[in-house]
């Protein structure tokens, strides 16, 4: 048995200012100029915890022959460029087609891809697969929790299976599942059929979270529900609130073997269950200054994420409201971090440890996220970024954070980065020696993430109240393509009602 696997990922946020052009995917994906596939993706990731290591994995386990012949990403940000993806989708269709016959297709895609001509970007890859492929070939798609599933995607996909944590601990869990999922499939052991269900709902990330509830009840019976006699699996993707499409929000699906009225009954009970839990799924956030009240008055450590400058939802990571509140306040035991500022690492790395500068630092991409803090910083430590994810989010992944500068300023420590990069790893941190641990209050660019390997850490955790193109908060976003009416931009009607309409 062959099966081609293929990926293209990105997390369009339509808010952000910019575009993502090739050159950042080629930059992010480790895979060389050429984008290479085959021996160099399964060097990269097999191990590691990431889907297309679980698809390695599940290969063996399941004794089928796995051929990658494409991988590639890009970080979070503005909408994909028409003729970036129309390259890249070409590329994955040739390097396909090249690889034919065969038995089966996995993709490994993300769901919230926007480019200049499709809202659905994943839609369209799997469409332009189909049309490529015998039309018995099953195609078993793998997506990210915060997809945003059209009925399109849905329809094209033979299944769709999504990540059940986030953090997404269980990326190599799900790409296992898919492969061995296919795997059933093309030696007839299943017939699948699956349901889906989209929700009249939009989620902010925070409480998207599977370690807090109530999602961390609603995965347990996700999980309980997948256990059941004839379901094959179910997926629950909360949607990617940054991208203004006509289907972004929460959908459901389920998949069972052979009985299409089973997944369905499947999926409206998933949808009733988030419907019933809609007001506690929407956020409370914590300003800055009562963070630092906060962190004076407690032993331990208090970590403010600042996720409404959270590079892994596109924004752009060097926002400086809150570094700028703890230094006016001459905080004492601070450290913010990531803040993405290539012109301040050449300035350190120029200077060099130990020297002090006249910095004008972050605040530099747009006038969203606060101006550049400008004030005198000692280079306490220098690096080259470089590091492995060892906590249980793509673990045995090698990253990095760019040339790296650790700055003080006051009783504030600063990791600042050439590459926008998410604080999701004590790894991330490690680059420069830093002990987390021994830091009163932590601010961070994340969301979430962060709760996986750093937040066990701490002895309180705050979402931030912070401005941003990430900011979890509906007001602050004008939606021009987003179906109405929606809960909860359109008040509180009955679920019925608001499908109806």
């Amino acid at each position: 048995m062959r099966i081609i696997s293929g990926g293209i990922q990105h997390e369009t946020n339509t808010f952000a200012s910019g575009t993502t052009t090739l050159s950042e995917f080629i930059r992010d994906s480790h895979c060389g100029e050429d984008l290479a596939g085959h021996e160099t993706i399964i060097q990269r990731y097999r191990g590691t915890g990431t889907i297309h290591g679980g698809y390695l994995a599940g290969a063996e386990a399941a004794g089928f022959t796995l051929v990658p012949v494409l991988n590639t990403r890009a970080y979070p940000s503005g909408m994909v460029e028409k003729e970036t993806f129309d390259q890249l989708k070409q590329m994955l269709l040739d390097r396909i087609e090249a690889e034919l016959p065969a038995d089966g297709i996995l993709l490994d895609l993300h769901g919230a891809m926007v480019t200049d001509e499709f809202e659905d970007a994943e839609a369209e890859i799997v469409r332009a697969v189909r049309e490529i492929i015998p039309d018995d070939l099953p195609i078993v798609v793998t997506l990210d929790l915060h997809a945003n599933i059209s009925p399109a995607l849905a329809e094209a996909a033979t299944v769709i299976i999504g990540y059940d944590t986030y953090p997404h601990v269980d990326m190599r869990e799900r790409g296992e599942e898919a492969a061995e999922l296919i795997a059933r499939i093309v030696r007839g052991e299943v017939l699948p059929r699956q349901a889906y269900r989209q929700l009249p709902l939009l989620t902010m990330p925070p409480m998207q979270c599977t370690l807090r509830e109530p999602m961390q009840m609603v995965v347990s019976e996700l999980h309980a529900l997948e256990s059941e006699p004839g379901i094959l699996t179910a997926t629950i993707a909360m949607g990617f609130p940054f991208a203004d499409i006509h289907d972004m929000g929460v959908t459901v699906l389920a998949t069972s073997d052979g009985d299409l009225a089973l997944a369905q009954q499947a999926v409206d009970r998933l949808a009733a269950r988030l419907w019933e839990l809609r007001e506690q799924l929407q956020p409370r956030l914590t300003t800055i200054e009562e963070a630092m009240k906060i962190a004076r008055g407690q032993e331990g450590l208090v970590i403010f994420a600042d996720g409404s400058d959270n590079p892994g939802g596109g924004a752009p990571c060097d926002g400086t409201v809150a570094l700028q509140a703890l230094v006016d306040a001459d905080f004492q035991g601070a450290i913010v971090g990531c803040l993405h500022d290539p012109e301040t690492v050449e300035q350190a790395s120029q200077a060099g440890e130990g020297a002090t500068l006249a910095v004008q630092l972050g605040g530099k991409t747009d006038d969203r996220h606060g101006s550049p803090v400008t004030t005198s910083a000692e280079v306490v430590r220098l690096s080259d970024g470089t590091f492995r994810f060892h906590g249980a989010m793509a673990r045995g992944l090698e990253d990095t954070l760019g040339p790296t500068a650790l700055l003080r300023i006051g009783g504030v420590q600063v990791l600042v980065t050439s590459l926008r990069r998410q604080l999701i790893d004590r790894a991330m941190l490690e680059t420069v020696d830093l002990d987390f641990t021994t830091s009163s209050l932590l601010v961070l660019k994340s969301a979430v993430h962060f709760r996986a390997d750093i937040g066990p850490a701490a002895t309180e955790i705050l979402d931030g109240d912070t401005p941003g193109i990430h900011r979890p908060d509906f007001s602050c976003f004008d939606y021009h393509n987003l179906r109405r009416p929606v809960y909860p931009l359109d008040g509180d009607l009955e679920l019925a009602d608001l499908e109806r309409k």
